[in-house]
Parts: C-alpha cells; structure tokens; sequence
C-alpha cells in the first residue's frame, strides 16, 4: 500500500511531564519521549534538552542484523559496528558519523540497547556546525516506558517502521517549544 508523504512531523510537548510529548505525522499520532530537560530554543552540548524549532530530515540509518531494511523516502544506509558519531566539541569532526575506533569523544551508532536500530537523522547544528551547541539530534526508538532521552525524539520500536514510510526528503520535523 503506498502512503502519501507527510510534509511536517510535530512534536508537542506534553504539559503534564516536560520529558513526554506527542508526535503527529498526518493521520498518525504517536507517543515520544524528548529530553530531560524538555525542549529549549538555547541549546547546548550535554544540557539534555530537545532543540525547539523546524528542521530537516537529512537520512535514516538502520541495523541490517535487527530487521529488514526500511521502506522510506529518506536516504538509507546500514549501521557498521564501527561507525561513531563525534560529540567532542574540539574535533575537527564534530556532529559528524566518525570511523570507530576513535581518540576523541563520540556515541557508537551500533549500540547494544538497540535504541538506534532505525534512527532519523535530525538536521540540527548542521549548516554550519557550531561547536557546543549539540550534536546528534536524532529520532530513535524509545527505551520502555518511553524514559527521557538527552535531547532526541524517541517512539516505540513498532512504530517506527510507520513512520519512516510516511517521511521523505521534503519532510520537516517542528519540536513545539
């Protein structure tokens, strides 16, 4: 069955517990989890708040070993055991996918709490990349009882799949602050 294309995802935080919130993409509406510290229009590296604003969504990864590959519009690529992402406001490739092993600070993608088998890339502090203000903001899959994450937008593993075959290049994503 072939789904017609959401322009803009919403995310609406919740009014009774700042870490929740509400993700619409057309007719569907899911629950999410966003930042510890709810959503902020300041955003910082390590303060744990989901960036407010519009922004764009760039690819999607996926673990090949944990599914098959996702149907969507986004660009696709599988995750490798040895790809990072760069964190360390200091490297030259800061907010960036980085080779593991790595010296300075990065997230492994491949990660043994399954949180990124399908992971949306989030265009945030990407054009130009300004250092301390964050990295890797991303829309992943949410631990179980949808916990706070440290600034991403997180929904249930089942329904990821859903939203992915609703998005594509074209596809903006608004955190309401």
């Amino acid at each position: 069955m072939k789904r017609t294309r959401v322009n803009v995802i919403r995310v609406h935080r919740s009014p009774l517990d700042h870490r929740r919130g509400r993700l619409k993409a057309g007719n569907l509406t899911l629950p999410c989890a966003i930042g510890r510290s709810g959503t902020s229009h300041a955003k910082r590296e390590g303060d744990g708040a989901s960036p407010a604003g519009c922004f764009r969504l760039l690819q999607a990864f996926y673990r090949a070993d944990q599914g098959p590959r996702p149907r969507t519009g986004l660009k696709l690529r599988p995750i490798r055991p040895t790809d990072g992402w760069s964190d360390d406001a200091r490297d030259r490739r800061y907010n960036r996918l980085v080779p593991l092993p790595c010296p300075t600070s990065h997230e492994k993608m491949w990660r043994d709490d399954h949180l990124y088998d399908v992971v949306i890339d989030i265009a945030w502090n990407r054009g130009p990349i300004r250092r301390g203000r964050g990295s890797a903001i991303f829309l992943h899959l949410a631990r179980p009882g949808f916990l706070p994450t440290e600034g991403c937008v997180a929904v249930e593993p089942r329904m990821i799949r859903r939203l992915l075959e609703r998005i594509g290049p074209q596809t903006r994503i608004e955190i309401v602050g």
